[in-house]
C-alpha cells in the first residue's frame, strides 16, 4: 500500500466498525497523489479511504462467498476524488441537464452572521417564500440583511424548510445539537442473531450478484450508497412515493444501475407490495429522516417481523441523538452548521463561507454505508448475524475532523484533469465517473442505464 495512505485507510476502516483483524493491509494498493481536491481538510485522504473501505469489503464478501482468499484491490487517489464530484463533472452529450442548485439556494449575509438556505426542492424553497415573502434571489437577500441569522434558521425549519447559520467549530460544539454529538461516530452496527443465512442461489462473477436492496434514498449519500453495490452486482429497486419530484438534474448520476419504481406507503394495497419487496430483500436502505418510517409504521421491529434476516441500513445529517436527531439536512447545511464553512474561510482568508470543494460528507458517507453493508452481508454469511447500521453526515464531519490537514492550499483540480467515459442515459448519451476502486479480476458495471424514477414495477428482477 502508498505509505502516504496507509493511516487515513487505516482510521477509515476503523470507522464502519471493522477492526484490525480484518484490515487486508497486504492486498490493498493505493495510488495517486496524496493531494488531489484543495480544501483545508484532508479530503483526498477521505475520498481515498472510503473508496478502499467499500471496495475492499465488496472483495471479502466475494472471498466469503466462494472459500477463498480475498482478491487484491487497487484504489487511486485521483479516481476516488473524481467519483466525489460525480455530479458536477457529468457531461450530457447533444441534451442539457437542469442547473444543479435552484436560484435562491445560497449562502446569504444576515444582520449578525451568514446563514445558507436550501431550496432544491420545492417544498424548501416554498418554506423559504413564505417566511421571507420574497421570490427571487435579489428579494431574499434584501430580506435575510434585516434578519437575526437564528431567529430565521428557526423560523424557515419551523415552517418545513431547510436553513443553516454559520458557526465556528467552538460555536457548535457548544451548542445543544453539537454537544450531543460531538463523539458521534460516522456509522453505528449493532447485530443481532439472524435465523439463518441468506445467500444468492448461484455465486456470481460480482460480489453482490443475487443481493437484493430495497433502497429508500435521496439526493447524493444513499444514492452513492446503492450505486456502489448496483455496480458490483446488486440488485437495487429505488421506491419513491408516486410524483415525487427528486432533484432533476441528480437523476442522471444516482439512478445509475438500478431499477425504479414508486409506491403509496399510505395505500394498503402498496403496503403490501412493499410488504412483499421487504420479505424478499436482503437489505435496505434509508436516507429518509430519522422518524420517516416509524411515522409510516416501519420501525425496525416491525421490519425485523417482516424479514428476520434483513439487513437495516439508514443515514441522516445531523445524528441519531440530541435535538436535531430528526431535523433536515443537507451537506452544504451541515458544512455550515458544524465549522467546516467557517473553518474553510479562515484558511483562505476568505470573507464569507468557504465549503469543500466538494460535497464530501454526503459522498464519505455513502461509501462507508455501502463498506458496513458489505462487511454485513460477509457477516450474515459467516456468523449468522444480521446489522442495523446507522450513519450520519455530522458523523462524517467528525471523522473529517480527526484526519491531519494538509500543508497549503492547493490550486483547484479542474475537469480535464479527470478520466470520464461515455454512457447512456434515458435522456441521452453523456459521459460520467466511473467507479473507482478495482477488485482483481472482477470487472464492475452498471445494468441498468440512469432514468426518472418510477419508470419499472414494484418486483425484484432476481430469483431467489
Amino acid at each position: 500500500m502508498n505509505d502516504t495512505f496507509a493511516d487515513v485507510t487505516s482510521r477509515v476502516w476503523h470507522a464502519i466498525g471493522a477492526d484490525d483483524a480484518d484490515w487486508p493491509a497486504t492486498q490493498l494498493t493505493t495510488t495517486g497523489p496524496r493531494a488531489v481536491l484543495p480544501a483545508a481538510f484532508d479530503v483526498t485522504g477521505l475520498a481515498t479511504g472510503a473508496v478502499a473501505a467499500a471496495t475492499v469489503t465488496a472483495a471479502q464478501f466475494l472471498a466469503a462467498l466462494r472459500q477463498s482468499g480475498q482478491p487484491a484491490v487497487t484504489v487511486d487517489s485521483r479516481e476516488s476524488c473524481a467519483a466525489f464530484a460525480s455530479e458536477r463533472l457529468f457531461t450530457p452529450i447533444g441534451w442539457t441537464r437542469p442547473p444543479l442548485w435552484d436560484p435562491i439556494a445560497g449562502n446569504y449575509r444576515a444582520s449578525d452572521a451568514w446563514i445558507r438556505l436550501h431550496t432544491n426542492y420545492a417544498s424548501h424553497r416554498a418554506a423559504v417564500e413564505r417566511v421571507l415573502g420574497a421570490h427571487d434571489r435579489e428579494a431574499v437577500q434584501a430580506a435575510v440583511a434585516g434578519l437575526h441569522a437564528e431567529e430565521l434558521e428557526t423560523a424557515i425549519v419551523e415552517a418545513g424548510g431547510c436553513a443553516a447559520v454559520m458557526h465556528n467549530r467552538g460555536q457548535w460544539l457548544a451548542s445543544p445539537a453539537g454537544a450531543a454529538t460531538a463523539d458521534a461516530l460516522p456509522l453505528t452496527v449493532v447485530e443481532r442473531r439472524s435465523p439463518g443465512a441468506r445467500t444468492p442461489n448461484a455465486i456470481g462473477q460480482l460480489p453482490f450478484d443475487g443481493v437484493r436492496v430495497l433502497d429508500l434514498t435521496r439526493v447524493i449519500a444513499g444514492p452513492v450508497c446503492t450505486k456502489f453495490l448496483a455496480g458490483y452486482g446488486a440488485d437495487v429497486l429505488r421506491i419513491d412515493p408516486p410524483g415525487f419530484d427528486e432533484v432533476p438534474s441528480l437523476l442522471p448520476e444516482t439512478t445509475l444501475g438500478k431499477r425504479t419504481a414508486a409506491l403509496d406507503l399510505t395505500a394498503s394495497s402498496d403496503r403490501a407490495m412493499f410488504e412483499e419487496l421487504l420479505a424478499g430483500a436482503d437489505v435496505i436502505v434509508s436516507g429518509l429522516r430519522g422518524d420517516a418510517l416509524k411515522r409510516l409504521g416501519y420501525d425496525d421491529d416491525a421490519l425485523i417481523a417482516v424479514n428476520p434476516d434483513l439487513i437495516i441500513a439508514s443515514l441522516d445529517a445531523y445524528g441519531w441523538d440530541g435535538p436535531w436527531r430528526n431535523r433536515r439536512g443537507f451537506d452544504s447545511l451541515v458544512q455550515m452548521s458544524c465549522g467546516i464553512a467557517d473553518d474553510g474561510a479562515t484558511a483562505t482568508g476568505q470573507a464569507e463561507p468557504t465549503p469543500l470543494p466538494v460535497q464530501a460528507l454526503d459522498h464519505a458517507t455513502g461509501w462507508l454505508l455501502a463498506a458496513a453493508v458489505a462487511r454485513a452481508l460477509t457477516r450474515r454469511l459467516t456468523h449468522s448475524v444480521a446489522a442495523r447500521i446507522q450513519g450520519s453526515l455530522i458523523g462524517t464531519a467528525n471523522l473529517l475532523y480527526s484526519l491531519t490537514p494538509p500543508n497549503g492550499h492547493l490550486s483547484a483540480a479542474a475537469p480535464k484533469d479527470f478520466t470520464l467515459v461515455e454512457t447512456t442515459t434515458d435522456w441521452g448519451p453523456a459521459r460520467h465517473v466511473p467507479l473507482p476502486g478495482r477488485i482483481d479480476g472482477v470487472a464492475a458495471h452498471w445494468s441498468q442505464q440512469a432514468g426518472p424514477l418510477g419508470r419499472h414495477p414494484a418486483m425484484w428482477a432476481t430469483h431467489k
